[in-house]
């Protein structure tokens, strides 16, 4: 069993604590590794070395910072089927998943790289005929990466090779719940002569310690943080006693709403897709169904038949499963309360509402609702697990005031088959994201951002880019000859 140790300042290095972690593996329950539970000095050690490499990094020529980037693409791409396994393993990702998050994490990297002979300035003219004004864009410094344990290959690089590309240097949280993925590309950071040491750190342990350490530390330059509202309300609070910048991705309720326009076919496939990816535990899951009454008994019936044909698996046992395991017992618990309360509530079951009857791991059922009001709590929560409920709607008008009737602000999604109702849905939703009748999935060169309580900031993209930039504005005088 594999025990990680913390990196700092280019070497790994045990930590100042005597404590480890268990990381268990969530289809078979078994302790697969541990992680160091980093301490405050720790973290302080970390930070302090990406300071100090920060000023070397940012005067490395932009174009070697890409070339540096590509390569650790090129290096997952090498050990793709390692990261694939191991994100199984930790995470519970059926293979086709998998897959994709890894091909993703690797296409991230090789597209970052490219942005780096691409930040830009501006020259502006000036009110004065012997100026030039020059707009610099500079790497903010030291970035405090926050990972969470849904997407751990992917939102890892999401967070290092922009930091990276743009000048900035990282130390690196990974979720307690799955490290060893991080460690894997720690590997391929130490194998890589290019990078100056300092550039990239890792410090294990509990958001309540390193997290807080992180987010309180007055060198940090940006905290770039993907998970709760709750989470995200702490390091705001932190961030505010050094006026820290923060970059918050907090989760959502993505409605979906289904005209009687729409395409049966595309908005039933579709959804399923949006709903059951990663097991339910991804911020932009379809978390809540908006149907014209019209259609919605028929809808209903081709949803329940595709939630039904799904196979339950351990899904490093059975490359064909299509549901995986929750990522451990409080969520599993946490999925089945919120049904319970539904169901108490009035909710009717169409399919599943209860655990998957494997052995042993934390599977929970494919779960459709019904007999729900807007105003309930299953409505209104984010569930993070692979349930759905229904409400349905009269009217357009009806539908989007539902869906925008929420705390949160990040996806959304509209299946029909009429432009004007697409464009209306498009133009009057209040999400950072808006799908037209395909999954919710976002592109690297758009830009992830939400609205509301779902963050502050973004990634992907050019706008992505200009997150982890600072601008400094130069005002140049000079003599006229005489």
């Amino acid at each position: 069993m594999k025990r990680h140790q913390l990196y700092i300042n280019g070497e790994y290095t045990n930590s100042t604590g005597s404590d480890w972690l268990d990381i268990v593996n969530p289809a078979t329950e078994e302790v697969i590794s541990q992680a160091q539970r980093g301490t405050d000095e720790d973290v302080n050690r970390a930070v302090e070395a990406a300071f100090f490499a920060q000023k070397e990094w940012e005067l490395t020529v932009n174009n070697e910072r890409g070339k540096i980037v590509r390569k650790l693409g090129d290096a997952i791409q090498d050990r793709r089927e390692t990261f694939i396994d191991l994100l199984q393993e930790e995470q519970g990702k059926d293979y086709e998943l998998a897959q994709g998050e890894v091909d993703l994490a690797i296409d991230y990297f090789h597209y970052m790289s490219e942005w780096a002979r691409r930040i830009e300035g501006d020259i502006v003219p000036s009110d004065r005929g012997n100026e030039n004004i020059f707009i610099y864009k500079k790497p903010i410094g030291v970035v405090a990466g926050i990972v969470p344990w849904n997407f751990p290959v992917f939102i890892l690089a999401r967070k290092v090779a922009t930091a990276l590309v743009t000048g900035c240097t990282i130390v690196l949280k990974p979720s307690q719940k799955t490290p060893n993925t991080t460690m894997a590309f720690t590997e391929i950071i130490d194998d890589l002569e290019e990078i100056p040491k300092g550039v990239y750190n890792v410090v294990t342990g509990t958001g309540s310690e390193v997290g807080n350490a992180l987010t309180n530390h007055e060198k940090v330059a940006m905290i770039s943080m993907t998970g709760s509202i709750a989470a995200g309300t702490k390091i705001m609070e932190a961030a505010a006693q050094n006026i820290t910048k923060v970059n918050l991705e907090l989760g959502g309720k993505a409605p979906a709403i289904v005209t009687r326009n729409a395409d049966m076919d595309v908005a039933v496939e579709n959804i399923v897709t949006s709903r059951l990816a990663n097991n339910g535990q991804a911020c932009t899951n379809a978390e809540r169904i908006y149907v014209h009454e019209a259609i919605a008994d028929r809808f209903i019936e081709r949803l329940k038949e595709s939630f039904e044909s799904k196979t339950i698996d351990d899904p490093r046992k059975n490359k064909n499963a299509d549901i995986g395991p929750l990522i451990s017992s409080e969520r599993l618990e946490a999925v089945e309360e919120m049904v319970k309360k539904a169901k108490e509530n009035g909710a009717e079951v169409v399919t599943g509402g209860e655990r998957a009857a494997n052995e042993n791991g934390y599977f929970y059922k494919p779960t459709i609702l019904t007999n729900v009001t807007h105003e309930s709590d299953i409505m209104q929560e984010e569930i993070f697990g692979p349930v759905i409920p229904i409400d349905t709607f009269k009217t357009l008008d009806e539908a989007i005031e539902k869906g925008n009737d929420t705390v949160y602000g990040l996806s959304s999604s509209v299946y029909t088959d009429d432009m004007n109702e697409a464009m209306r849905v498009v133009n009057e939703l209040k999400f950072g994201e808006t799908y037209v009748n395909r999954e919710n999935f976002e592109a690297v060169q758009g830009y992830h951002a939400g609205m509301r309580k779902s963050g502050l900031g973004g990634t992907d993209g050019k706008h992505g880019v200009e997150d982890f930039l600072v601008t400094q504005v130069v005002y140049m005088q000079y003599k006229k000859d005489k």
